[in-house]
């Protein structure tokens, strides 16, 4: 028994050991792998898509960032009371899907009156309006959240609004949505209503060729009668 195990072992031992020289360079002392790149397309590849990837990740961190922004728009101008629409933002944020952030951010007041003579009251102003707005925005989800607490951090922070007007967006979205409908149906109630018409005019056409013809061996019936009736009477 005690020589089956160590036999057992030594078998073990030398899988794992080819198991180490098997990969992209194939088994260990292959010559091939010295003069090409038996990793070749993948590991190119990778690099590739990393390259171009990484870019977007801080593309998607950002608009993730503004996504969370509570802004001056979601107050009422120049004081610390919560608009509805920023009780309805900070609502959709707080039912988010799996989880909510809880990592917010505040954008700076920019709400206030600004004073040549007076810069640093204006700075000051600033500074505790954006504190009042934080002390509201956690009151308001901790009210929100009662019974499931949750911790949140809110961030003061200086963003370039991003958006754009509503009757344009309106617009583009109206005029896609027709002209794919429009489209799609016009071309196939024109092509069916160009087969009708073609089949209709096809049968009348028919109708026509069919009733000349009628009337054309009518006519040689009557002749040849004419013709009959003459010779008798001679």
């Amino acid at each position: 028994m005690k020589g089956f195990m160590q036999r057992c072992l030594a078998v073990g031992g030398l899988g794992l050991t080819l198991a180490m020289g098997v990969g992209c360079t194939g088994v260990t002392g292959d010559r091939v792998s010295n003069f090409v790149d038996p990793c070749w397309p993948e590991r190119y590849n990778a690099q590739a898509r990393s390259s171009v990837v990484s870019y977007f990740g801080a593309q998607a961190q950002n608009g993730h960032i503004l996504d969370q922004t509570i802004w001056n728009y979601h107050f009422e101008p120049g004081t610390d009371k919560l608009h509805p629409g920023g009780m309805e933002k900070l609502d959709n944020l707080i039912r988010r899907r799996p989880a909510p952030d809880g990592r917010l951010f505040l954008a700076t007041a920019r709400d206030l009156s600004y004073s040549e003579g007076e810069p640093a009251l204006y700075a000051q102003q600033r500074q505790e309006l954006d504190g009042k707005r934080i002390q509201a925005i956690q009151r308001y989800l901790n009210s929100q959240t009662a019974g499931r607490p949750m911790q949140f951090e809110v961030l003061v922070h200086d963003p370039v609004e991003v958006n754009q007007r509503g009757l344009s967006a309106s617009l583009v979205d109206l005029q896609n949505t027709a002209s794919v409908q429009g489209s799609l149906l016009g071309a196939g109630g024109a092509a069916g209503g160009g087969a009708a018409g073609g089949g209709a005019a096809g049968g009348a056409g028919g109708i026509g060729a069919a009733g000349a013809g009628a009337a054309g061996a009518a006519a040689g019936g009557a002749n040849n009668a004419g013709a009959a009736a003459g010779g008798g009477t001679r």
